[in-house]
């Protein structure tokens, strides 16, 4: 049975006045991202009625490259020590495709 990839929805809210930074971050992220080999793809959208709302679409082959990711330095340098302190909120759902 082959692994099946493990989507990941995240839901970031950033603190006013802190937009430009993590999306500076966050530019540099993806690009780390992208290039995990377990990494399928690593998308960002912004919410049409508040730009302050982010949600983060993840995709990686199995459940080992969501902890590879989870636990790379630039997740753990980026997104825990310089994104997190500037959201009021965080919320991540691990998915697997039905159909």
């Amino acid at each position: 049975m082959n692994p099946q990839p493990v989507y990941v929805f995240a839901r970031w809210q950033v603190k006013d006045g802190h937009l430009d930074t993590v999306l500076q971050l966050l530019a540099i992220l993806s690009e780390k991202s992208n290039a995990e080999e377990g990494n399928l793809f690593y998308k960002l959208h912004q919410s049409n009625t508040d730009k302050n709302t982010l949600m983060l679409y993840e995709c990686y082959k199995d459940e080992a490259a969501v902890s590879a990711h989870r636990n790379s330095e630039h997740f753990q340098t980026m997104v825990l020590g310089q994104i997190v302190p500037l959201l009021e909120s965080r919320e991540a759902l691990l998915t697997s495709y039905l159909f």
